[in-house]
């Protein structure tokens, strides 16, 4: 199983709809989708700063707009499915479909999930890749990579600094035994024979927990 996760910054651009037509075509049931928050989220941060509502209401709010650009997703492209559960999951990949995520059901029944801003769609994605056993995680971002590619950073927490991943991803990646990489929103044309392991090597960028 891979998880991708489809950052919010991606909606309104042509590269989502091509990520989805590629992420159909070839999952076959291993590929599940996570989707950002984007503008659904943002306007949550707004509600907060006009009502001062608490963090724990704002991360329960957040996670609805994870859901509502989920279903959203699966208007652009019908023949994404969605998920709420581990079970759904399965029997979505017993199926064969492109599974999109909808997280809050799972996130909210784990307490154990910090209920403020530093946990995103991308700490979600790797707390559910955790939770499916998943071999790759694939965080999909609007800013360019190529800084980071010609000269990787001695620590992740400089990846943190430039905004490029949240505060909590790295607790969640550190010693699990799949691999998390990041690619530009671009890069959906690596998987165009499929989604394979030499593709993603030679165009994703990889974090490691040794450079923690």
């Amino acid at each position: 199983m891979w998880v991708v996760k489809l950052g919010g910054s991606l909606l309104g651009a042509p590269e989502l709809s091509r990520w989805l037509e590629t992420l159909v075509k070839f999952s076959d049931g291993k590929v599940v989708i996570v989707p950002g928050g984007g503008l659904f989220a943002n306007a949550v941060r707004e509600a907060q700063q006009i009502t001062n509502m608490q963090d724990a209401l704002a991360h329960q709010l957040a996670l609805l707009a994870m859901d509502q650009y989920g279903l959203l997703l699966t208007g652009l492209n019908p023949a994404l499915v969605t998920a709420s559960s581990e079970l759904e999951i399965s029997e979505r990949g017993w199926q064969h479909r492109a599974i999109v995520w909808l997280p809050s059901k799972m996130v909210l029944a784990d307490d154990t999930i910090p209920r403020n801003w530093e946990i995103t769609s991308d700490s979600l994605s790797a707390w559910l890749a955790n939770k499916l056993g998943a071999e790759q995680l694939i965080l999909v971002k609007s800013k360019p990579l190529l800084t980071y590619q010609t000269k990787v950073p001695t620590s992740l927490q400089h990846f943190v600094d430039d905004e490029l991943i949240d505060s909590q991803l790295i607790n969640y990646i550190q010693g699990q035994h799949y691999e998390t990489w990041v690619v530009n929103k671009a890069d959906h044309s690596i998987f165009a024979q499929g989604v394979n392991l030499d593709a993603l090597q030679a165009k994703g960028l990889q974090l490691s927990t040794s450079n923690v």
